[in-house]
């Protein structure tokens, strides 16, 4: 993927200051569930990005054999 899309698929930070646990968990599930499953998927893939690297190997090579 060329930088170009992906400065395209960054993602938003949102700030949301809850007054209990429970407030802050609804929210969080709400969130979720407003997601489209393309935007799940991109949200996971910069966060696998950001812990991992772009250059990680796939770990499914490693253990074939």
């Amino acid at each position: 993927m060329d930088k170009k899309k992906l400065r395209e698929f960054r993602m938003n930070r949102t700030v949301k200051v809850a007054r209990n646990y429970q407030e802050a968990e609804e929210w969080d599930i709400l969130q979720q569930i407003k997601m489209t499953p393309a935007e799940r998927q991109q949200a996971a893939r910069e966060l696998k990005w950001r812990v991992y690297g772009r250059r990680c190997p796939d770990i499914r090579k490693v253990y074939s054999d």
